[in-house]
């Protein structure tokens, strides 16, 4: 028999004709049947028996439907058979629901771009009609937490619908308590607020289990239909900021300049009148001053007075020329010019 298993040129015998040795090696053994079950008993034991739950999960066990326990990150073991089943749970993972749009591919190859598929399909969610009567396009995403896994699992019926359903309700009153044009620009931040707001009382009102980490607008249109002339009102728009930022600014320029020029006018009058009010009040205490003298020497107070008029009137004067009554020509008496400016025509050719 040994020369039958054996192939040609000594090489080791068939599969077939090992097993039918083997398989005719255990028949002679009494107790194989319950040998194999033991086995297969042992088997299913070990392999129902332990549970793996990774790092960013947790682990829910169930006995007979009943929460027994919660397991961490690790190898764990239970109770087999299905006594005891485990429901894993992302608990340290950040989930993301997607409305209005949905990503088709995540791009992990640098200068690739994540693919997303806003077509037709979500226009149901993302249309929504705001406070002024107009219609316009949100997409956003909500992201959060499983904080509570037991609650997670049993307290809401459909957790994920729901958080769907309660978003999109939200959403909607938060757009429809605003203007159009406020939701497309300026208002953006305040309508994912007071919408992740309104939202986490009523999912904590639900005892959800959940923690929401964030709620972002990623894109706020007009429908295409009508985008055209949203176009247009945002261009005159635009003009318009653009025209009152453009006066604002000459107001700015020209204001202070105006009122600096007041302020320099007012000062310089202040003090002209001062100067005015000063030299009248000097001119008046020295005419005091004057008459006091006057009154005790009434001659030599007329004669210096006199004498210094004349000095200042004289002082403007080039020359003097005294005229003969006798004579028909002009005759210089007396040259008032002083030795500099005497000296200086004389010098002149």
């Amino acid at each position: 028999m040994n020369e039958q298993n054996h192939l040609p040129g000594g090489s080791k015998p068939a599969l077939n004709d090992v097993l039918k040795e083997i398989l005719q090696q255990f028949n002679r053994f009494k107790g194989g049947p319950i040998l194999i079950l033991v086995l297969g008993v042992m088997v299913v034991v070990l392999w129902t028996s332990w549970f793996t739950v990774q790092p960013e999960e947790t682990g829910i066990v169930q006995r007979f439907g009943k929460v027994m326990r919660t397991a961490g990150p690790g190898l764990h073991f239970k109770l087999p058979y299905g006594i005891e089943k485990v429901r894993l749970l992302p608990t340290a993972r950040v989930l993301k629901e997607e409305f209005g749009f949905r990503t088709v591919s995540v791009s992990t190859v640098p200068g690739q771009k994540t693919r997303y598929d806003s077509g037709g399909n979500y226009k149901d969610e993302s249309l929504m009609l705001t406070g002024d009567l107009n219609v316009i396009d949100v997409q956003w995403i909500v992201q959060y937490r499983i904080e509570d896994p037991i609650r997670y699992l049993f307290q809401v019926r459909d957790i994920s619908k729901t958080i769907r359903d309660t978003t999109e309700a939200v959403m909607r009153r938060a757009v429809g308590n605003r203007l159009g044009s406020d939701v497309l620009t300026t208002g953006r931040v305040a309508v994912a607020s007071e919408a992740r707001i309104e939202l986490q009382k009523i999912l904590t009102t639900y005892e959800s289990g959940v923690r929401l980490v964030t709620v972002e607008l990623q894109d706020v249109t007009p429908p295409d239909t009508v985008k055209p002339a949203f176009n247009e009102v945002n261009e005159s728009r635009q003009d318009k900021e653009q025209t009152i930022n453009k006066a604002q600014e000459q107001a700015n320029r020209e204001i202070p300049k105006a009122r600096g020029v007041a302020t320099q006018s007012i000062s310089e009058a202040e003090g002209y009148a001062l100067e005015r009010v000063n030299r009248a009040k000097g001119e008046a205490h020295r005419f005091e001053a004057i008459l006091g003298q006057y009154e005790q020497a009434p001659q030599v107070t007329r004669r210096r007075l006199y004498l210094e008029t004349m000095t200042d009137f004289l002082s403007d004067m080039k020359g003097v020329y005294i005229v003969d009554k006798d004579q028909k020509a002009m005759v210089p008496w007396l040259p008032l010019e002083s030795s500099g400016q005497a000296s200086a025509q004389g010098r002149k050719p």
